[in-house]
């Protein structure tokens, strides 16, 4: 049995450039796009578009409104509240990112181990995950804090390693169905590896639901972080950060400037959803042109 390949240059004919692909998004999605580039850009060049330094405040400004240089208004500390929402996307966004790649990539190791080999791995590592399973994300991130200290990389290792089994039961539930599917017997006919056929052939038809699942990791790891530095256990002041903001701007919204606690609440949720629409728009895409 032969199995063709196509060229590259026919897979773009087939599948279209990316131009093509983003004119045929819906609206939502395109707003999602949009919306997720504007604040990944911001935080980018934060460091050049910043007016005023995020980590000093000026205490003869504090709690001013939107205005007098101030686009957004400041916080109880006098820091320019538009400066920090711009300087905490960097944190705020590479924390989750961190989880969703360590956890995605120890996951699909795992659950391709499990279902490819069986017997006492499959049971060993399953038993393992099971115990994983046992403990909320947020708390194990706690305990990591209560032993390393706060900070931004220890609840960052501890959420990867609490979402890692979620990926890891996905992806031994959908290897164990592909890996009966004729096209895996012919590959096997033909000689390939095992760890040919599992990474190269038979990832690749399982990558959209693992999309889907990682852009949900992606959300529940922001709010997850979010609220660990607004508990004042994640990130530490001076450095700027959405959750720390909220936590920092309760003064004002009791003066009566809610923007700097608003703003960066409003920040999370958006890219929360946003993440999560565009993640299942390309998981969809995908299926559809497996299919």
């Amino acid at each position: 049995m032969s199995i063709a390949v196509i060229p590259s240059s026919q897979r773009r004919r087939r599948f279209g450039s990316w131009p093509a692909r983003l004119a045929g998004l819906t609206w939502p999605t395109r707003l999602c796009v949009a919306l997720l580039a504007l604040v990944a850009l911001g935080a980018v060049l934060a460091p050049w578009i910043e007016p005023y330094d995020p980590t000093s405040g000026d205490l003869s400004s504090t709690l001013a409104g939107p205005g007098g240089g101030h686009w957004l208004g400041t916080d109880g500390g006098g820091h320019d509240t538009f400066s920090q929402l711009l300087a905490g996307g960097r944190t705020s966004l590479l924390g989750p990112l961190g989880v969703v790649l360590f956890s995605t990539v120890a996951g699909v190791l795992v659950g391709l181990a499990c279902a490819w080999r069986g017997g006492w791995v499959d049971a060993l590592i399953g038993r393992v995950l099971d115990v994983l399973f046992a403990f909320p994300s947020l708390l194990l991130a706690i305990l990591a804090v209560a032993l390393f200290g706060k900070g931004l990389g220890a609840p960052v290792v501890a959420m990867a390693i609490a979402y890692m089994p979620y990926t890891a039961r996905l992806v031994r539930g959908l290897t164990a169905q592909e890996k009966t599917r004729p096209y895996i017997a012919a590959y096997r006919v033909q000689g390939h590896a095992a760890t040919f056929i599992a990474l190269r052939r038979l990832l690749p038809a399982i990558a959209p639901t693992v999309l889907a699942q990682s852009t949900v990791n992606f959300g529940y790891a922001l709010l997850d972080l979010a609220a660990l530095s607004f508990l004042g256990l994640g990130v530490q002041p001076p450095t700027p950060d959405w959750g720390a903001m909220i936590n920092q701007s309760q003064a004002a919204v009791l003066e009566g400037q809610p923007l700097s606690a608003v703003l960066p609440a409003l920040l999370v949720v958006i890219v929360v959803v946003a993440v999560t629409v565009v993640g299942e728009h390309f998981a969809d895409r995908l299926t559809k042109r497996e299919a």
